[in-house]
């Protein structure tokens, strides 16, 4: 009887950890934002830290929130992007010629990078291209990637990546 008193006791104390760290006592729970607020929401969520999602979702109303996208430079940021990379952002698509700001409004931060952004650089993203626009890097599915080259800060390229698919047998000779 004493073990159970102590498993249930140790339940209850996941539980409330649980709670606790989800944040279900969140004073943004029970509000959800209007369609207008997601929209606006989506343009942002990928270059914001986690720290300022918390406080842009903290604040109470619409004008709160557009005023704190202000404040923290985030607003300043996409409307220093050119109109064609403002469209792709708003839309969620990757374009040729899309700057690597721009792009980080659309994927988020890349996983790796390799090279300098305003020479010749390879950004990698993790996620199956068609998820990315809308979650960002999903580090739990490394089985899709995508290689973004860019040049003089410009988008070249992009390719879709298998990491865990068996490679083909193209040495066309024979092993002795």
């Amino acid at each position: 009887m004493l073990y159970h008193r102590q498993c249930w006791s140790r339940i209850g104390v996941v539980l409330g950890l649980i709670v606790m760290l989800t944040g279900c006592t969140s004073p943004a729970r029970g509000r959800p934002l209007s369609p207008a607020e997601q929209a606006e929401f989506a343009i942002y969520r990928k270059v914001m830290t986690p720290a300022q999602t918390r406080t842009y979702l903290a604040k109470a109303t619409a004008a709160e929130r557009t005023a704190y996208l202000h404040e923290s430079g985030l607003a300043q940021r996409f409307q220093a992007l050119e109109p064609p990379d403002r469209e792709a952002v708003q839309y969620g698509f990757l374009r040729k010629g899309m700057s690597a700001e721009a792009l980080r409004f659309v994927w988020g931060e890349p996983a790796t990078r390799q090279g300098d952004v305003r020479r010749a650089a390879q950004w990698h993203y993790v996620g199956a291209l068609h998820t990315l626009t809308a979650y960002g890097n999903q580090f739990y599915d490394t089985s899709h990637g995508v290689d973004v080259y860019l040049a003089d800060g410009k988008v070249v390229t992009w390719g879709e990546t298998f990491p865990d698919a068996p490679q083909p047998d193209v040495g066309g000779g024979r092993r002795r």
